[in-house]
């Protein structure tokens, strides 16, 4: 039988004893680091650590909570514990384009992303099909200025009743609301098609296109009341020409949109990236 490996995230203000205290109480109830990384921003003088665990047979994350009280404590940290063996919950969501949702369904099929999809939702009914050959609950939201605050509503009400973990907009052409943003922070994923922060809104690759950049790029962040101005957590870019339309730009742009949000999910749900203000610490 495996033994139970948990993933333990830190933040806190920097001093010097923190690692030594958080390794002298895992060494304490048995536990094997099997990953360590960590970050002291000098800016904001705040440290952040991630470390995955294994555990000997009969130790849970309440006895792994328990064993860290002191150094909590002392160094008054914020601590989350994560089971590895607890597949995070997805709720895909998505309009016309469905190619970042099929790259994601594609992931999970081959085990690279490890999760569970719980629910497709869409404004639209183009992606129904999908879901029914993936056997994924399809929700159909369709969103007018009159229905939005009761399709949202019904949103939250699937999040909370699925026991999602996360919610991906994977080409979901829809602004949530203030509201909404605010209620989910740091559990909204979405890609927004150009490297952030040029080109926010409508149409990216048309504005790109428009400049003549010689890049263009696609972001993965978490969602704010603020549109597309959300913590980055990954990004990628490719080189264009003079030669190609805005058309060739949103055709090249599809590929890395999928990718990037593919690696900013797998990051989030393995406990990789933590908030520290308007920024992110990714420890890949």
């Amino acid at each position: 039988m495996a033994h139970p490996h948990f993933v333990i995230t830190i933040a806190c203000a920097d001093q010097p004893g923190i690692v030594a205290a958080i390794t002298t109480e895992l060494a304490a109830i048995g536990a094997n680091i099997a990953e360590s990384s960590q970050f002291w921003d000098r800016q904001t003088n705040r440290f952040f650590m991630r470390i995955a665990i294994e555990a000997p047979d009969g130790v849970d994350a309440q006895e792994v909570k328990r064993a860290l009280q002191a150094p909590v404590a002392r160094f008054e940290l914020r601590l989350d514990i994560n089971t590895v063996a607890k597949r995070p919950k997805i709720v895909i969501m998505v309009s016309k384009f469905d190619h970042a949702m099929l790259h994601l369904l594609y992931q999970i099929r081959v085990g690279w992303l490890d999760a569970e999809v719980v629910a497709i939702v869409s404004n639209h009914e183009d992606s129904r099909r999908t879901a029914e050959i993936e056997g994924i609950p399809y929700h159909y939201l369709p969103v007018t200025k009159d229905t939005k605050a009761e399709q949202e509503e019904k949103l939250l009400d699937l999040v909370t009743k699925s026991g999602a973990d996360l919610v991906i907009l994977a080409r979901y052409m829809q602004v949530l609301s203030d509201k909404l943003s605010r209620r989910l922070f740091g559990k909204v994923i979405n890609i927004h098609h150009s490297f952030l922060p040029s080109f926010k809104g409508a149409k990216p690759y048309h504005q790109a296109h428009e400049r003549g950049v010689k890049l263009i790029g696609a972001t993965a962040h978490y969602v704010t009341a603020d549109l597309d101005e959300g913590p980055i957590i990954e990004q990628e870019t490719e080189r264009v020409s003079h030669a190609m339309t805005a058309d060739d730009f949103v055709a090249a742009g599809r590929d890395i949109e999928a990718r990037v949000l593919a690696r900013a999910v797998k990051m989030h749900v393995e406990s990789r990236v933590m908030l520290n203000g308007h920024k992110t610490v990714v420890f890949g």
